[in-house]
């Protein structure tokens, strides 16, 4: 089944009274110069009839200009704008407001002069400071312009967080986040201090607590990256939608759920080992184990060998068809870390003979990821020599061609041994308090201030994860894995995910799987079945290529028309006709029908000059999503196609950073 997208519930950011103040906010802003302006006359003319003696005036002149000049040094040293324009315009208003005061003061408010120039004057400096504040609000509609609201609302909530200095500007705004960096005071400020902040910076500006993500710049220790996003569209369940690459490769990333700021959280699990910590019902197992192994087994190198001695069958066991292995007792437990951990060496031995320092996609080995469920209970069970053999293992599978998998609740010192904490990546989900979510944070979550501890058990599947694999700056931002059935209400449901798991396992046996020749001799199938060996170089391929006969001769695919004739074929320079306007849209074939490599080119070729012709220039591979849901076409399948129509020139390319392929004409072959 073909991942597809599905509605994320956000919260509810506008409603009429939002937008009213917003507008009344706006509006007192614009009117403040100009009332200002008149409270400025009346206060010049009662200090004129206050302070006027013709005995005392030259005095009161002298003093009321001291105290003028003492509010302008004042508006200068304590003036928020952020550039030279900004802090010019605010300290002269001071003092040309004051010397105006002054001769007020000392010539009376019916000077011909003086007063032809209060209101001249006046009325211009109103108007400078309304250009000015349109200006700077035009960032509110418009994030990413050169006055942004960023850079206005994060320097006052750093401000009173106690860092004074602060500069932000706007790199990217979506409609689910706001991506900045941060201008930190040279010489006396770091991201890290930005990072211990986070939460005061969040109440400077009245955000929900969690809305800011800091990071480092790794090119400037002077600088920081920063991400807004809306925690509370996390507060609701996330259906799963289905596989998000099934039949690539285990080194491509797996899909396991959505990051705070609603983009995939996509996780490339090859290369290091993980620890998985959570409180009970903050979803580490049916949340954390269940998407990380339902995306696992739907690729082609990788076999699952896993054992759950607590719980038995209740957390893996609707897995079990698509596990090549899954021991529940402490005997099975043992005979499989056995029948393991002395074929590491052979493992290291094949790859050096070929060349390698670790495993590698298309290496000839099945990748081999090692599952253990309630691992304290395990480790329990082992004799200090079985310990000990594991730990080694521990330490060299991973370049062997291993990834192992250590779930429990509480990471501590008497749970997991040092050694092997030492060398996981992490996942930690709802904790109990911030002495348990220490021990399931690395040490850079926990200087980022990231706090597990906030959703209990009460939101499960939410989760941190830091991974050598992950984008920078992804480890100290939430994540909530898929929920694999809901109810009617939306909740969580067991029923319904248990069945709808049964039935991905079904789909994607470890029976049907070919796997190397000594993955298949350590295999132990549900109901007895033996595991598929691979021919010799099955496993040996090309990660663009695929072995299906479908994708081996492209050009065929795309050269050749539909003839009635089968004797006649087309030619490579031959044109393809448009259909005429007015003709119905493609009917696709049900997925039932099979068809041949000729008609998936046509149909592919076809949807894309339905989108060429309904003004698309651009497109994501979502919007071919008819063509996985209606035909015997895989999603792998067509962006392998659309791969190489960009290489062939028919599409133009594509945008890495938009993650769309560019049609700056309509696609013809």
């Amino acid at each position: 089944m073909a991942r597809s997208k599905e509605i994320v519930p956000v919260q509810e950011e506008s409603s009429l009274a939002k937008v009213t103040a917003r507008e009344v906010s706006r509006l007192v802003t614009l009117v403040t110069p100009w009332i200002t302006g008149v409270f400025a006359y009346g206060l010049a003319v009662a200090l004129h009839y206050i302070l006027y003696s013709p005995d005392t005036i030259a005095g009161w002149s002298s003093f009321t200009t001291i105290c003028v000049l003492i509010l302008t040094g004042v508006t200068y040293g304590q003036s928020h704008a952020r550039g030279p324009w900004g802090k010019t315009h605010t300290t002269l208003s001071t003092f040309l407001a004051g010397m105006w005061t002054v001769a007020i003061v000392i010539s009376g408010p019916g000077h011909p002069v003086l007063w032809r120039l209060g209101v001249v004057g006046g009325i211009t400096m109103a108007l400078t400071w309304n250009i000015r504040t349109v200006i700077r609000l035009k960032g509110w509609d418009q994030p990413g312009a050169v006055s942004d609201p960023l850079a206005l609302l994060f320097g006052q909530g750093a401000e009173k967080a106690g860092m004074r200095g602060v500069e932000a500007t706007t790199v990217k705004a979506t409609a689910h986040k706001v991506e900045g960096d941060v201008q930190l005071e040279q010489g006396r400020q770091t991201a890290e201090d930005l990072q211990k902040k986070v939460a005061y910076v969040e109440s400077g500006i009245g955000l929900p607590p969690g809305s800011i993500t800091a990071g480092i710049d790794p090119d400037d220790a002077s600088k920081a990256k920063v991400t807004i996003s809306d925690p509370r569209v996390m507060k609701h369940p996330i259906i799963w939608p289905g596989p998000s690459r099934p039949g690539l490769s285990i080194a491509d990333p797996l899909g396991i759920g959505l990051w705070q700021d609603l983009d995939e959280l996509d996780y490339v699990i090859v290369g290091h080992h993980v620890q998985l910590m959570g409180m009970t019902g903050a979803g580490k197992s049916i949340g954390g184990a269940w998407n990380v192994l339902g995306e696992v087994v739907t690729r082609y190198d990788v076999a699952v060998f896993a054992a759950d001695i607590t719980k038995g069958k209740q957390t893996l066991g609707p897995l079990e068809e698509s596990l090549h292995r899954f021991e529940t007792t402490k005997a099975g437990v043992k005979a499989m870390l056995k029948d393991l951990q002395p074929k590491v060496k052979e493992r290291t031995d094949q790859l050096s003979a070929k060349g390698l320092q670790k495993w590698k996609k298309g290496c000839g080995l099945t990748y081999w990821l090692i599952w253990l469920e309630e691992f304290p209970d395990i480790f329990d069970c082992l004799s200090d020599k079985e310990q000990d053999d594991f730990l080694s293992m521990l330490k060299a599978i991973r370049s062997a061609g291993g990834t192992v998998v250590l779930s429990l609740q509480r990471s501590d010192y008497t749970q997991m041994p040092t050694l092997a904490r030492g060398q996981l990546a992490k996942m930690c989900f709802g904790v109990e308090n911030s002495a348990d979510a220490s021990f399931g944070l690395s040490e850079r979550q926990q200087d980022a201030e990231c706090r597990p501890e906030l959703w209990t058990n009460a939101q499960p599947g939410m989760a941190y994860l830091d991974a050598p694999t992950l984008a920078e700056g992804r480890f100290a931002m939430p994540g909530r894995t898929y929920a694999w059935g809901l109810d009617d209400q939306g909740a969580f449901d067991d029923e319904r995910a248990n069945a709808a798991m049964r039935a991905h396992a079904a789909q994607w046996p470890a029976a049907a799987k070919q796997v190397d020749a000594a993955t298949a001799a350590l295999s132990r199938l549900a109901g007895g079945a033996q595991a598929a060996t691979a021919p010799v170089g099955l496993l040996e391929r090309d990660a663009d290529d695929d072995d299906d006969e479908e994708v081996k001769n492209v050009a065929s695919e795309y050269l050749q028309t539909d003839d009635p004739d089968p004797e006649v074929t087309g030619g490579i320079d031959d044109e393809i006709e448009d259909l005429p306007e007015g003709d119905p849209p493609l009917t696709f074939a049900p997925p039932a029908q099979s068809m041949t490599v000729e008609e998936r080119g046509a149909a592919l070729i076809k949807r894309l000059q339905e989108l060429w012709d309904d003004g698309a220039r651009d497109f994501s591979s979502g919007d071919l999503k008819p063509l996985w849901e209606t035909t015997d076409m895989s999603r792998a399948w067509v962006q392998k196609q659309l791969k190489r129509l960009a290489e062939a020139g028919v599409l133009g390319g594509y945008d890495e950073e938009a993650q769309r392929y560019l049609m700056p004409e309509r696609p013809e072959v």
